[in-house]
């Protein structure tokens, strides 16, 4: 099994876990939002400072043999946590070997990644979606078989969540009962985090490097601060149908010849 996914449906679902001393005694676990470190191949060197405060890291992968090296270096480097691999590219059809990354879980694309990519990969499995897919389609996730889902947006520079994309996430959280992953920028805020929460996202992407070691520590130390508000709204919107009510037409007297 894969860990990064148990922490995943603790957090989509709020499941109560044991605690404290004498059987039967449980608390309610503490809702929060997961932070996932997503390094770049530069930083995969040192990866301990970067994905401190993180709970789970992510490296690119987008060729088997040198990009797969890197994933098991970091997760030997960093084995308090579990480390996923994010398929790049399109050579996964010429190479299908990827349960050997010994990651965590994988992120797949599912507009270009096969299904024979992932048979037996003995990993979690999450599904990179688009956001310009339909309603329709998108409700299909929760048929297929995979752990969760996640919405993939690109932020350059010093862009910031915007309210359309806020829009995206909840949309996207109320089509489906899997657990949800978004991107976001660096600089995301605690408050920022709390509105994704919100609007059902269970874990968010963040991309770090060189020069941004320690990063995470502070936002880690941020939202320990925040009230995350559970149960939230979570689940497949009922599609709506139409009510026809039936009119009567009432006639009138039929009137008789003669009749004035």
């Amino acid at each position: 099994m894969s860990r990064f996914v148990d922490r995943l449906k603790l957090a989509s679902q709020g499941v109560a876990q044991p605690m404290g001393f004498g059987r039967g005694r449980t608390v309610a676990s503490k809702p929060g939002i997961l932070l996932v470190a997503r390094l770049s191949q530069s930083a995969v060197s040192n990866p301990a400072d970067l994905v401190s405060g993180a709970d789970a890291g992510l490296i690119e992968v987008s060729e088997l043999k040198n990009d797969g090296e890197a994933l098991r270096g970091c997760a030997e480097a960093v084995p308090d946590i579990p480390w996923g691999a994010w398929l790049r590219g399109d050579r996964w059809q010429r190479n299908r070997k990827i349960k050997n990354l010994g990651g965590d879980f994988v992120i797949f694309p599912a507009v270009s990644t096969p299904l024979g990519v992932l048979e037996d990969i003995g990993a979690g499995k999450i599904v990179e979606v688009e956001a310009t897919l339909s309603g329709g389609i998108l409700r299909t996730i929760d048929e297929l078989p995979v752990d969760g889902v996640l919405l993939a947006v690109e932020y350059r520079g010093g862009a910031a969540i915007t309210w359309q994309q806020l829009m995206l996430f909840q949309r996207l959280g109320s089509l489906t009962t899997k657990p949800l992953l978004v991107s976001v920028p660096v600089k995301v805020t605690a408050g920022e985090l709390k509105l994704l929460w919100e609007a059902g996202v269970d874990g968010v992407i963040i991309a770090v490097g060189a020069g941004q070691a320690g990063g995470l520590r502070g936002l880690r130390e941020a939202i320990g601060k925040l009230s995350f508000p559970s149960p939230r709204k979570r689940g497949r919107v009922k599609a709506r149908i139409p009510q026809i009510s039936a009119s009567v037409d009432v006639e009138g007297e039929e009137e008789l010849p003669g009749d004035l």
